[in-house]
Parts: C-alpha cells; sequence; structure tokens
C-alpha cells in the first residue's frame, strides 16, 4: 500500500506547529482551540470537517499528541484513494485463506492503532458496506477480520475528517445516517483561510521557515505590499495552496512575482479592445467578481504607493505599460483624480 495512502508514525507534540499558528487569532480557529480543550481526554469519536486544505490531518495530529494516547500509534488512512473491498481489509485485517493472495494472517490498521488514535480521512467516500462494519466498531468495538469467525475488540480512538457535506451525502442515500450520528458526537469546523485573512502573515512566516529548512535556501520576510496582495486573495486551496506559494517564492527567489500572478489570476484575460460593457460582463457573475477583485488589488497598490504607477508596476512585476493599460481598461486614469490629498500625477 502507498505509503500516502496509510501511515503510521509517532508524534511528538514539540513537532507541530505552535499553537499560535496551527489556530491563528481568528474568532472561529480560537474556538475549535476551546473545543479541543474539552474533548482531547475523551475516547469518543471525533468527526473534523472543513474545506480541503484548510489543515484537518493537523488538528487530528494535535488531538493525539495532547491526548492520553500520545504514546501510542496515530496511524492515518485516506478512505477516498483505497477501493472498499482492499480498505476493509486494511482496516480490520485478514485471515490466511480469506481471498486469492491472502498467503497468511495480516493486522488492520484497528490493531497497528492499538491504544492510539485512527484517523479516517475523507470519511465520506468510504464504501457503504464498510460503513456498516465500521458502525458495528464503534458502537460496541468489536470486528471481525476479513475471512475470520472470532470476534476481536479495538483498542483505539477513531477520528473522522471530511471535505464533503455528510447530511446531503445522507440526503443522496451515499452515507449511511446512523454512521453519520455516531461519528458526528464531537464535531469541529475549521474556518477556511478567506474567513480567517488576519492570519495570513503569520502562516507565511510559518510556511517560509519551514521552506527554508526544507530547500535550505533562506528566504526574506514579504514586504507589507506583499502581504496585502496575498490578502486580496480568497485561496481556494486554503493552508495548502498558501504553503504552495511560499514555495515559489523560495524557489524563485523573488517575492514580486506574487504580485503578478495574483493580479494575473484575479484580472480577466488581457484584451488589445476595452472591457466588455458591463451588460456583457454580468451574464457572467464569475467573471465580474474576479475583474473587480483585480481591479481592488490594483487600488490598493497604487494608493500604497501614493500612487506612483512606476512604483505600483515595481510591486506588481509588470511593466509600466501593461500597469497602464490595465488601469485605462478598469477606468482607473480619470479616477485618481477624484481622491483628495494625492500627490500630482506621476
Amino acid at each position: 500500500m502507498p505509503t500516502e495512502l496509510v501511515q503510521s508514525f509517532r508524534i511528538d507534540a514539540a513537532e507541530l506547529p505552535g499553537e499560535a499558528v496551527i489556530f491563528g487569532s481568528s474568532a472561529a480557529m480560537r474556538e475549535v482551540r476551546g473545543q479541543i480543550e474539552r474533548i482531547v481526554h475523551t475516547d469518543l469519536p471525533v468527526l473534523i470537517r472543513g474545506e480541503s486544505g484548510t489543515g484537518k490531518e493537523l488538528i487530528a495530529k494535535f488531538l493525539h499528541a495532547h491526548s492520553d494516547r500520545r504514546d501510542a500509534p496515530f496511524v492515518k488512512v485516506n478512505c477516498a484513494a483505497i477501493p472498499g473491498d482492499l480498505l476493509e481489509s486494511e482496516l480490520l485485517g485478514y485471515e490466511k485463506g480469506a481471498f486469492a493472495g491472502a498467503f497468511e494472517a495480516k493486522s488492520g490498521l484497528v490493531e497497528v492503532a492499538a491504544c492510539g488514535t485512527l484517523l479516517l480521512d475523507e470519511i465520506g467516500d468510504m464504501d457503504l458496506k464498510l460503513q456498516t462494519k465500521l458502525l458495528r466498531l464503534l458502537e460496541d468495538g468489536h470486528y471481525f477480520r476479513v475471512g475470520g469467525s472470532q470476534e476481536r475488540e479495538a483498542h483505539v480512538r477513531i477520528i473522522c475528517a471530511t471535505s464533503i457535506d455528510l447530511e446531503k451525502a445522507v440526503e443522496r442515500r451515499a452515507f449511511r445516517q446512523d454512521l453519520f450520528y455516531r461519528i458526528e458526537v464531537l464535531n469541529l469546523r475549521l474556518a477556511p483561510l478567506r474567513e480567517r485573512k488576519e492570519d495570513i502573515p503569520l502562516l507565511c512566516e510559518h510556511f517560509l521557515e519551514k521552506l527554508s529548512r526544507r530547500f535550505e535556501k533562506a528566504a526574506p520576510p514579504l514586504t507589507a505590499t506583499s502581504l496585502h496582495l496575498l490578502k486580496q486573495w480568497d485561496w481556494p486551496g486554503n493552508l495548502r495552496e498558501l504553503e504552495n506559494w511560499m514555495g515559489r517564492v523560495i524557489i524563485l527567489g523573488d517575492e514580486r512575482a506574487l504580485g503578478a500572478e495574483l493580479v494575473r489570476q484575479m484580472a480577466p484575460p488581457h484584451r488589445e479592445n476595452n472591457l466588455q460593457p458591463l451588460s456583457r460582463q454580468m451574464k457572467d457573475p464569475s467573471r465580474l467578481a474576479v475583474s473587480t477583485t483585480a481591479r481592488t488589488v490594483m487600488l490598493k497598490v497604487l494608493q500604497a504607493n501614493r500612487w506612483n504607477r512606476r512604483k505600483t508596476a515595481e510591486d506588481l512585476n509588470m511593466s509600466y505599460r501593461s500597469l497602464l493599460c490595465r488601469l485605462r481598461e478598469a477606468g482607473m486614469l480619470q479616477r485618481r483624480k477624484n481622491h483628495k490629498g494625492l500627490p500630482p500625477k506621476q
């Protein structure tokens, strides 16, 4: 089984990022921290919900590292990436002769994680037949290996994580309702990065430090302009996407590439002609929203540079002529004249 699908290891709390990095200062994540304080020493199952890349595995590791099971294994399995029959044998184990190729008995991950924690990542994608067996395991702690007749007892805490809407999965009968009620006894919801943008500077600092060690290459602190640009993006990939961006900063060695790339992603494709009439843009709300965000970014950088367009073009890592074209398309060349207290035109 590929190591990225099934992992078993010991966790030292000292090896995890600090709580300031994990939870930040946003109200939503501080609430999660308060919930963890109340549930960390229980053995009840925990359901961690959040969009892809919000740090669900990290929260599961934090729970384990601060629980009474910290000295036992932490085992993670990716339910979405393993076919149902194979996942059952991986989780519960199998007896010799249970199926073709089963030449000897094998312990399942439930046994490997004995006295520790088992993380079922993307539980919403688990096969319905296996959901039934997991339900029994959660109800009374007993299970059978595949092909076995001897009932076994599990001594493991189960944490489930999902990025899908389980309520909707229950409605379309893709997820058992009784299992849903069983795993959501303790429910943690992780906020997406777009709802906790105040944490971006600290997260950037953490990722730059972490990736600098990995790549053995120093990374200078981000400028205020770059941080401001990063806060304008909604980060659909959340923490994972932000970490990837910081990796690019280190590898390329030039943070100014951030500004140019973000503006390119937020702006519609550049055209030689003027922008389409507003009535035509309204037919595509996503295009209009992206265009509006790009104009906001350029305006903020202009204001930060007191409308010095050459300095703004440099910060956005684009040519002066290209910036003028974008400003003209956005109708911002004339707009600056309406701002009071601004310096003369550069």
